[in-house]
């Protein structure tokens, strides 16, 4: 075992559906990201990783529409960090730190959140390794201002300070429906800002390859892309949203990209209602995204 990744102070969960391999065998790593610290309306996203793992077992391991299974991938669950829910800067440091190691160790990286915010501790670790690396955020949200609520670190600010990291040209960000006059302007002048509609949006991805090539590309899904109505338990709901399908038609679009790690974000399972629709559509989105990115020949990448 890595004494580097067994340093890490992570606490043990139910692991996610076929997510038995060892972290030596293992291609793609499941991380758990349980922060909650900045949230502006609905608390409870901390509680998201465990609870994509719970409803895993509904699941199959097979995805028919990729023709894969995850019993024929090395995948490894890591448990969920330990975070300091009221100290932001530490606890993106200490998922830097995490990050880093997956990525120097030649590991995959799926982080499940907890907040948005938690993405741009897993940027500031990939752009070291990946000094290219283009962000893909498919959302609600622009997440583009520079300050909210006093704080240059939070859920609603995660886009600009990635944008700072990397550049703002190397955000392409997807599905956007909601944000103030200031933010807007600043992500159609500055970021790749593609179309809302699904319709156009899938069309506008599907572009992506020829644009991209190689690059590395790391993926953000913010739950709250898809419409409220169909999944509820996300911790700021708006609607007008994607379908379920729709999400998934995107990650199965984006297949050809040289994706490198993506994380889920923004599920509050104390919202989602008794049917737990958004927590099982979140577990479909990770088996079919890893199913599609990181281990495409049904192996370690």
């Amino acid at each position: 075992m890595s004494r580097r990744w067994l340093a890490i102070e992570r606490v043990p969960e139910s692991p996610f559906l076929e997510a038995r391999a060892s972290y030596e065998e293992a291609g793609p790593v499941l991380l758990g990201l349980p922060l909650d610290a900045t949230v502006s309306f609905r608390p409870g996203t901390r509680f998201g990783p465990a609870r994509i793992r719970a409803v895993s077992e509904g699941l199959e391991s097979y995805s028919p529409v990729l023709d894969r299974d995850l019993t024929d991938v090395a995948l490894h669950d890591g448990g969920s960090l330990l975070l300091p829910y009221a100290q932001v800067e530490t606890a993106l440091d200490r998922i830097e730190e995490a990050v880093s190691v997956l990525v120097e160790e030649g590991r995959w990286p799926f982080l499940l959140g907890g907040e948005h915010l938690v993405t741009l501790g897993v940027l500031r670790a990939l752009a070291q390794h990946y000094p290219d690396l283009v962000v893909i955020q498919l959302d609600a949200h622009a997440d583009q201002r520079d300050v909210y609520l006093g704080e240059r670190l939070s859920h609603a600010t995660v886009m600009r300070r990635a944008g700072e990291l990397l550049g703002p040209e190397r955000i392409y960000q997807v599905g956007i429906r909601s944000g103030d006059r200031e933010e807007m302007a600043w992500a159609r002048a500055h970021s790749r800002l593609l179309p809302a509609d699904p319709g156009e949006a899938l069309a506008a991805l599907a572009a992506l390859p020829r644009e991209l090539g190689d690059r590395p590309v790391y993926v953000t899904i913010d739950l709250d892309v898809v419409d409220p109505g169909l999944a509820p338990g996300v911790g700021t709901p708006e609607p007008g949203g994607w379908t379920g399908s729709q999400l998934l038609a995107a990650i199965y679009t984006l297949q050809p990209l040289n994706v490198v790690g993506c994380d889920l974000v923004e599920l509050s399972p104390p919202h989602d209602g008794p049917g737990e629709a958004a927590a099982f559509l979140a577990a479909k989105v990770v088996r079919e995204a890893l199913l599609a990115w990181a281990a495409p020949a049904g192996g370690r990448p």
